[in-house]
């Protein structure tokens, strides 16, 4: 192996025949071309006569050049020259590679892959055997090796492994390995994720450097893999601790928390220091919002380990009300807790029954009305519940105001206070503002709660400390206390308008969810049950349809191949199960043992060059022979000349689509990026989407435009192929009619250069369609008031838009294919906007549409056919209206205003009825 820079050759020794060329340039210079014949018929013999020409006695030297360039081409191929080479391989034996395809492989899996495809190739090109073993085996244990195979079925192989959403098993592999059969000494490849496995990996290092020779392939340290662990609740913030396995400087990550529909709920930055291993992060959200997350992820980062699904241990406080199981119906007023139900209702899952009962099922929060001292068996079972982490609310009242109970958070006085009574003031009691300690320390406090009647607290050093809210004139009204884990809380009035009408106002609600919202919450009630799967994750973090191996979860399940990470459960049981628990620590691979070669994962892709040189040595050989043809007068005529040039560019132009084409086939690269863009782009119809470096958002508009494609397939005679993404920095946009743009907030401001090339899209007929996302946000302006408009406004400043209007109701996008009248995505009621009609002359196309209703997240297809992401409120219904509306949009860019004059058609019915 000869390397030069960044080429390499594969067989240096061909590169000695370059000595000969000097010979050549001689042979070539003293052999004459043939004689040029001249007819002399008798009869013109005087009218022919021409003075007399020479034959050249030499070649001319520029023919000389041209083939002494063939000849050095044919050398340099037969040298199989290597553009960005790998890393070589030693020896001579079998090639044994080794891959973590687990999930800490997932965020940097191409590179990961490329490496793979790269060392294959450069065994195919020895004639080397190759073994491929996988450290994360599927359920399909006998998958892991492949056993000693040929580099083209290992290159199969390899082309379809993805990261597996689990641990590696390194012990596994190396029992794999000790079951290959090798002829002799052999070299091995370890590619690894960069994460340190333990004892075992070491072990499996050892081993693989035992068959003759070990090359370990890694990350760097700041592109290694992060770890989300399950968030930990804060009172109403969920604190969500993030991972990192080398110290890299400081960096800042994005954490998104999403709802179950997909919509983002919070967006919070995760800040690492320099020599910092961990960071944490809270969601700060209300309580509604906070019972909807369903998922956390860290954005840009595509891997299980960067995901954490939320079952109802961050969401359910199912709250045990102390009473009869049922109240009487015709006189709901009456019960006591029938304020208290009516309140945690709409959030919070609510039980009735004895306390007995009710401890026997797990409860975040009980709530005790006025009561005296509880029975010895009940106290016993309380306790404990109390001290390991519940909430025990409880009411004043008669009863105990007059009895002697010290489960309370303060001691009482008997009796109680009370409006004209002996303990009295002269009118109700509004409440004081409340302390900035306290619990509803931001609640509005309504004028017009008052309190009438009430337990008072003893006058004690630390009452204030444990009052959380007090009347105008300082009384404690609300009073709680610590014990172990959990909390005991008082409400100095009763759960019913007797004493107050607290329990009437709306805050009385909001006071009662700050409460619940103490609580650490419940396990999502699985118990021991074994739960099937409901959807799973992928290496890359992405939900799908559980796979036919993954078995049922049972209660103390782990992460592994029967059982992946994902949800788990039935219509009223659901369980998340993460990978994070799983993973006993997250750190770099240490230094590798003595004698190992240690290999960065390269970004530069390795490209032969072998066959561009073979179709220019082909072109040069088929110029040459033209050449050759008119020089010997056997190209009649005058321009002989000229076609011979001509034929000879157009064998050029043919060897260059040749080497074009072999090389497509054979990588997918070696021409440049522009050519191929362009050639795809351009050989049939294409839809386009915007690259905003949102992955989960380009995921989704890709999967929008599929949808929609295959729809437009089905429906019409249009046939496009599949969709491709652009990046407005550096391609080409005159290849689309129509581009579809999603709002992201990670999407940088465009260059000039950009904005450049936007402008003249849209000033020779190209068609952009701006989605903000911004659900369904009806405003007076096109680029509204929401995150995704006001981010629209940023991209565009400098662009030359035009004038907008909303889409008038005979505008030709209602009737392109499909008569419509709203254009619904995955929400509905969004303005779309429009050029006024007229505005662009001929065709009437406008170049620019404005809309927020997330056409995409509508249009979007799993691989079956089936919508990936909810559309609210109209369901399928509403999903096939979006439909209907991408496909009047795709006609609308491509057609014009051919459906224009249907405006006139009732009119025209009209006349031909007179």
């Amino acid at each position: 192996m000869l390397t030069l820079g960044s080429i390499a050759f594969a067989s240096p020794w061909v590169l000695a025949a370059l000595a000969a060329l000097p010979i050549i340039w001689l042979l070539l210079r003293v052999t004459p071309p043939a004689p040029k014949r001249l007819l002399f018929p008798a009869i013109r013999l005087l009218y022919l006569l021409r003075p007399k020409e020479e034959t050249p006695a030499r070649t001319p030297w520029w023919l000389i050049l041209l083939r002494l360039t063939l000849a050095a081409t044919v050398i340099l191929a037969l040298a199989q020259p290597l553009l960005n080479p790998g890393a070589r391989l030693a020896g001579s034996g079998p090639l044994v590679l080794v891959i973590d395809d687990d999930w800490a492989a997932a965020p940097r899996w191409v590179d990961h892959r490329r490496a793979l495809v790269d060392l294959i190739d450069q065994a195919e090109r020895e004639g080397r055997p190759v073994a491929l073993i996988t450290t994360a085996a599927g359920a399909e244990e006998g998958r892991r090796s492949s056993g000693i195979i040929s580099a083209a079925d290992a290159r199969a192989i390899a082309q379809a492994l993805q990261p597996r959403p689990w641990l590696p098993d390194h012990a596994a592999a190396q029992a794999a390995i000790d079951r290959l059969v090798l002829p002799g000494p052999a070299h091995a490849a370890y590619l690894a994720d960069g994460v340190a496995g333990g004892s075992a990996q070491n072990s499996l290092m050892e081993r693989l450097q035992h068959l003759g020779g070990l090359a370990l392939f890694t990350d760097r340290a700041d592109v290694l893999p992060h770890l989300l662990q399950p968030p930990s609740g804060n009172g109403n913030d969920l604190v969500v601790t993030t991972l990192r396995a080398a110290a890299a400087g400081e960096t800042q990550l994005k954490l998104r928390a999403l709802a179950g529909d997909g919509r983002v709920l919070a967006l919070e930055p995760a800040r690492f220091g320099a020599e910092g291993l961990k960071a944490e992060t809270k969601l700060a959200l209300p309580t509604e919002l906070r019972n909807q997350v369903a998922r956390i992820e860290l954005e840009g980062e595509a891997s299980a380990g960067a995901v954490v699904l939320l079952d109802e241990r961050w969401r359910r406080r199912p709250v045990g009300l102390v009473g009869g199981t049922a109240f009487d119906a015709s006189q709901p007023l009456l019960d006591e807790l029938h304020y208290i139900d009516r309140a945690l209702s709409p959030f919070s899952e609510v039980r009735r029954g004895p306390l007995l009962e009710l401890l026997k099922r797990e409860l975040a929060v009980i709530v005790l009305p006025d009561s005296g001292a509880l029975p010895p068996n009940e106290r016993a079972q309380l306790d404990p519940w109390i001290n390991n982490g519940g909430v025990l609310l409880r009411f004043a009242g008669p009863k105990l105001a007059n009895g002697d109970d010290d489960l309370v958070p303060v001691r009482l006085r008997r009796g109680d206070r009370a409006l004209g009574g002996a303990l009295s003031w002269s009118r109700p009691a509004n409440l004081a503002p409340f302390d900035a300690s306290s619990p509803f320390a931001t609640l509005v406090l309504p004028p017009d709660v008052t309190v009438s009647r009430q337990v008072l607290a003893q006058p004690v050093i630390d009452l204030n400390e444990k009052t959380w809210a007090r009347l105008a004139d300082g009384t404690p009204i609300v009073t709680a206390e610590k014990r172990g884990s959990g909390w005991v809380v008082l409400v100095h009035t009763t759960a019913s308008p007797a004493w107050s009408n607290l329990p009437l106002s709306g805050l009385f609600v909001e006071m009662l969810r700050r409460l619940v919202a103490l609580s650490q919450g419940v396990v999502g009630g699985a118990g021991t049950a074994s739960l099937p799967a409901i959807e799973t994750l992928d290496g890359f973090g992405r939900s799908e349809k559980p796979p036919a191996t993954v078995a049922v979860l049972p209660a103390d399940g782990q992460v592994g191949p029967t059982n992946p990470p994902g949800l788990y459960g039935t219509d009223t049981v659901r369980r998340t199960l993460n990978l994070a628990p799983s993973v006993p620590s997250l750190q770099a691979m240490p230094a590798p043992p003595d004698g190992v070669a240690r290999v960065i994962y390269a970004r530069a892709q390795e490209v032969d060059l072998k066959p561009w040189l073979l179709a220019l040595a082909l072109a040069i050989l088929l110029a040459d022979t033209v050449i050759g043809l008119a020089l010997r007068g056997l190209l009649p005529g005058r321009a002989a000349g000229m076609r011979a040039a001509s034929l000879a560019l157009m064998l050029l132009l043919f060897g260059h689509g040749a080497a074009l084409a072999q090389t497509r086939s054979q990588r997918g690269a070696g021409a440049s990026p522009a050519d191929i863009f362009a050639l795809d782009a351009t050989l049939r119809p294409r839809l386009a989407y915007v690259i905003t470096g949102d992955g989960q958002l380009d995921d989704t508009s890709r999967a929008g435009l599929e949808g929609l494609t295959l729809v437009l397939s089905r429906r019409t005679a249009l046939e496009p192929d599949q969709p491709m993404g652009v990046d407005v920095e550096n391609d080409e946009l005159a290849f689309f009619a129509l581009i579809y743009w999603p709002m992201s907030a990670q999407q940088r401001l465009l260059s000039p250069q950009a904005v450049q090339r936007l402008d003249t899209y849209l000033h020779n007929g190209g068609t952009i369609l701006f989605d903000t996302r911004d659900q369904a946000e009806t405003v007076a302006d096109p680029f509204g008031a929401g995150p995704g408009a006001q981010r629209l406004r940023e991209l565009v400043r400098g662009l030359n838009m035009p004038a907008l209007t909303p889409v008038p109701p005979d505008h030709v996008l209602t009737k392109a294919f499909y008569l419509l009248n709203e254009f619904p995505g995955r929400f509905v009621g969004g303005q779309v906007w429009v050029e006024p009609t007229r505005a662009r002359g001929e065709d009437e196309v406008s170049s620019v549409i404005i809309g927020a209703n997330d056409w995409g997240g509508a249009w979007a297809m799993d691989g079956r056919g089936r919508g990936i992401l909810p559309v609210v409120p109209g369901g399928e219904l509403q999903r096939e209206m979006a439909y209907r509306f991408g496909v009047n949009l795709v006609m609308y860019a491509l057609t014009g205003n051919y459906k224009a004059d249907q405006v006139h058609v009732p009119a025209i019915l009209e006349r031909i009825g007179q």
